[in-house]
């Protein structure tokens, strides 16, 4: 009887049912890599530490996951450590310290923001050495910040000419988790 009803099954149902499955397959491959290129572009992003800047919170080499949602909701406040783009190639790791419109100022090695010391900056715990172009006051567009690595004397941020301040459209998100090395594994404290 099997036989039968394999003779009685047109040739073309089986090759139809394969090229559904193909059809399915390369559809769902396509979904995939869709929501994969949104979580990319809008949600979350892989990055590598790269340099001593930020110690003692990150450490050269390592993995942190990116949050590229927060910023479409509100603006970038003061201490959140955020990456940006310097170059096409270069992204850096540095904690926001001044705000637009504000002015920044380093004298006698600390943080002034117009014109009274940052007395909450804990995280840079040692006198800066080199203000470079923050020896004057440098006043903050609407959209630009002021970032400075926690490592304050072996950071190159915006007190260097070469990195200056950051503009707003720089800024690609806040880093949110370090996965990698195991061991350290841990959300990132902003505040």
């Amino acid at each position: 009887m099997r036989q039968e009803d394999e003779e009685r099954t047109p040739k073309g149902k089986k090759e139809k049912s394969v090229a559904q499955e193909l059809l399915g397959t390369v559809l769902y491959i396509a979904v995939v890599a869709f929501v994969c290129f949104l979580i990319i572009t809008f949600v979350g992003q892989r990055t590598t530490v790269s340099g001593q800047s930020m110690e003692p919170l990150l450490h050269d080499g390592d993995n942190l996951i990116l949050d590229k949602l927060t910023y479409h909701f509100r603006d970038p406040e003061r201490f959140d450590v955020v990456v940006f783009d310097q170059t096409e190639s270069d992204h850096y790791i540095k904690r926001i310290i001044g705000l637009p419109g504000e002015t920044v100022q380093i004298i006698d090695g600390y943080v002034y923001i117009n014109g009274e010391r940052l007395e909450d900056d804990v995280y840079g715990k040692e006198v800066m050495l080199q203000p470079m172009r923050a020896a004057d006051p440098i006043t903050l567009g609407e959209d630009e910040y002021f970032v400075l690595g926690d490592n304050r004397n072996y950071s190159r941020d915006s007190r260097d000419p070469g990195v200056g301040n950051v503009k707003r459209s720089q800024i690609l998100g806040r880093a949110w988790l370090r996965f990698w090395p195991l061991n350290q594994i841990e959300f990132i404290k902003h505040q």
